[in-house]
C-alpha cells in the first residue's frame, strides 16, 4: 500500500501559509497550499476546527492528493470534480468520470470513520512518547486489533515521510554513531534483545538500521549506507567501531568515565536512545522484533521534525501519493 516515492520541499510564506511541493515519478509537480496551525505546536482544538467531519476529512484527501483541479483521466480536459454525495467519490464536471480520494491509502477498504483516522494521526504527531493500540482503544472504542492496524499502519507511514538520507560528508556537522540493544528480555547468556544501529548528525537528522550482530563487519556496513565519506565521526571505544577507514573519526572512552572531550561526544545519539527506550518501555510496554523497525520510524520521524513540530501532521497527510493515471484509449 505504500505510495511511490517522491520529493517534499517545504516553504512558508508571509500570510503563515505552508506550500508543499510534490514531485511525482510520472507527473508534474504541483503545489498544495495548507493553512498550518499558525507554525505553533497543535492543539486538538485546532484539529477539532479543521476536521470536525468525515465530510472534511474526505475534502481535505481530494484537495491535497488531486488538487483543486486536474486532468481528468477519461476526457482529458483539465476539470473541477464535485463530491458524489451517495460515494466517497468525486466526479468530473464534463464527463462525470468519478475518482476515489481514498485509494490506495489505509482508508480504502476500512469501515473506521475517517475523522477517527485523522484523529489519531493527530496524536501520534502530538505526543512526545508515542500513542498505545490500548490507548487509541480507549479513546476511539474501536476494537484492540483495529487500534493496533492503525497504529502500525501510520508508524508505516511515518517512515516513508522520514525517509533515510546520507548524513554528514566534508565540510559538514560531524555525525555521532552508536548501537543500543533493545527489546528482550536480559538474560545472561541469551542474545534475544535487537541490535539496532544509529546515527545522528548534529543539528540534524538520525538514522537507525537494525542490524543482524554487533560484528565490526557489520556495523561497517550500516556506517557506509548511511554516512558520507569524508565525514567527521564521533563514537565510543565499542569493538564494533574500531577503525573506521573513510571518516575522521575520534572516540569516547566510556570505560575511564570519559563523556566528552571538548566536541567529541556521543551525548546526541545517545539521548535519542534514551527518548526510544522510555517511550517503548513507558507508552508501549513492550515491542516485538518483528515490528520494531515501524517503532524507530515513529520515534526517527519526531525526532527529525522536532525544530518544526506544526509540520508533522500536514507532512503524514501529505504522504499518501496520487495514484498515476494517464489518458484512457
Amino acid at each position: 500500500f505504500l505510495p511511490h516515492s517522491c520529493a517534499l520541499t517545504v516553504t512558508q510564506n508571509k500570510n503563515g501559509t505552508i506550500i508543499i511541493s510534490r514531485i511525482y515519478p510520472l507527473e508534474t509537480s504541483r503545489k498544495i497550499c495548507y493553512i498550518d496551525f499558525m507554525a505553533k505546536t497543535p492543539t486538538i482544538l485546532d484539529f477539532q476546527k479543521q476536521f470536525p467531519t468525515d465530510e472534511a476529512c474526505m475534502e481535505h484527501m481530494m484537495r491535497t492528493r488531486y488538487g483543486d483541479r486536474h486532468d481528468c483521466e477519461k476526457c482529458g480536459r483539465n476539470a473541477h470534480f464535485y463530491r458524489v454525495k451517495t460515494r466517497t467519490a468525486y466526479a468530473c464536471e464534463y464527463c462525470g468520470h468519478q475518482v476515489y480520494p481514498m485509494a490506495g491509502t489505509p482508508f480504502e477498504n476500512t469501515r473506521t470513520s475517517l475523522q477517527l483516522w485523522f484523529y489519531v494521526m493527530f496524536q501520534f504527531c502530538a505526543s512526545r512518547n508515542g500513542v498505545s493500540a490500548k490507548e487509541v482503544q480507549r479513546q476511539t472504542g474501536v476494537t484492540y486489533k483495529t487500534a493496533w492496524r492503525m497504529c502500525n499502519k501510520i508508524r508505516e507511514y511515518m517512515g516513508y515521510v522520514d525517509g533515510d538520507p546520507d548524513l554528514g560528508g566534508p565540510g559538514k556537522p560531524a555525525v555521532e554513531a552508536d548501537k543500543a540493544y533493545i527489546g528482550g528480555y536480559d538474560r545472561q547468556g541469551h542474545d534475544d534483545k535487537a541490535i539496532v544501529y544509529g546515527a545522528v548528525e548534529r543539528g540534524g537528522e538520525v538514522v537507525t538500521r537494525i542490524v543482524p550482530s554487533k560484528a565490526r563487519d557489520v556495523v561497517m556496513g550500516a556506517v557506509q549506507d548511511t554516512i558520507n565519506k569524508g565525514a567527521t565521526l564521533y563514537t565510543d571505544y565499542g569493538l564494533a567501531f574500531n577503525g573506521m577507514p573513510g571518516y575522521r573519526q575520534e572516540r569516547v572512552n566510556h570505560s575511564k568515565k570519559e563523556w566528552a572531550r571538548g566536541p567529541v561526544h556521543t551525548n546526541t545519539i545517545e539521548a535519542f536512545w534514551l527518548m526510544v527506550k522510555r517511550g517503548i518501555s513507558g507508552t508501549y510496554v513492550w515491542c516485538s522484533q518483528r515490528h520494531l523497525e515501524t517503532y524507530l520510524d515513529e520515534f526517527e520521524f519526531r525526532w527529525n521534525l522536532r525544530k518544526t513540530p506544526h509540520l508533522m501532521f500536514p507532512l503524514l497527510c501529505q504522504s499518501f501519493a496520487r495514484p498515476s493515471v494517464g489518458r484512457a484509449a
